[in-house]
């Protein structure tokens, strides 16, 4: 966690902040603010500068900082109102009590936090206890290969042909993918699509025409791209027949061949 403060704002960068009480202690010690004594108004709009930050980046706000975020708004409230809040015996109560007592018990679990991690650290650095005749009876038995077919059995023997068996098929059904490099360019086509409309005596050519030429599927793909692009350019009109299952395509002027 890196953060840089100035005078009216700061800047907190990713990782987040663990939690929400978690980022309150950080303000209540960046500001050495007193914590039985918190400046409402002040935690609060950095609490919500915080998580604006965080939408900001487009980063997903946790609920639990929604909640806490909802409850010191609520506290700021209160504080607002003329009128204090008073227990049954009349002694005004003070908002932040409850959020104080949450922070002392959270600041409380955070401190031993390093010291519960240097434990489990230590403790997955020892070896187990393990049952020694156990373990030099497997490992004799991994290096004695008259041991080990003293163990074997019909089950085993199938077992293990089954597991070969299944590992041979999975081989066999992977799936391929074949990549193919089509012979075709949408410039190539356009330059065909002209050259054959300077062959025709009436100076258009039928869609259903070109297709028929060679009837490809993707080859008509190209065709057509190429015929929307000569459209754009103004080098083409099309005319719709009758129907509209076909269209004609004309020349608008004399176009050179390569665009």
């Amino acid at each position: 966690m890196s953060e840089s403060t100035t005078s009216d704002k700061f800047e907190i960068k990713l990782p987040l902040f663990e939690g929400p009480f978690d980022l309150l202690l950080f303000f209540i010690e960046r500001d050495e603010l007193d914590i039985y004594d918190i400046p409402i108004s002040k935690i609060t709009d950095d609490f919500l500068n915080y998580l604006h930050h965080l939408e900001v980046m487009n980063v997903e706000v946790a609920s639990e900082f929604i909640l806490v975020a909802a409850t010191l708004m609520r506290i700021k409230a209160k504080m607002l109102l003329p009128r204090p809040v008073v227990d049954e015996d009349g002694n005004e109560l003070d908002p932040r009590e409850e959020l104080v007592k949450h922070l002392l018990e959270y600041k409380k679990y955070k401190s031993v936090i390093d010291e519960l991690a240097d434990m489990e650290l230590n403790r997955l650095n020892m070896e187990k206890r393990g049952n020694l005749f156990r373990e030099i009876k497997k490992l004799s038995s991994s290096i004695d290969v008259e041991a080990e077919l003293q163990d074997l059995d019909l089950y085993k023997m199938m077992k293990v042909y089954e597991k070969v068996i299944k590992r041979f098929e999975d081989e066999q059904n992977k799936p391929v993918h074949q990549v193919i490099q089509f012979p075709y360019t949408i410039s190539n086509q356009k330059s065909y699509v002209l050259t054959r409309l300077r062959g025709q005596s009436s100076g258009k050519l039928s869609f259903t025409e070109l297709i028929e030429e060679k009837p490809e599927k993707i080859l008509v793909i190209f065709n057509f791209l190429a015929i929307l692009e000569l459209l754009q350019l103004h080098k083409i009109t099309l005319h719709l027949g009758e129907g509209f299952n076909n269209f004609w395509i004309e020349a608008l002027e004399e176009a050179p061949v390569n665009n």
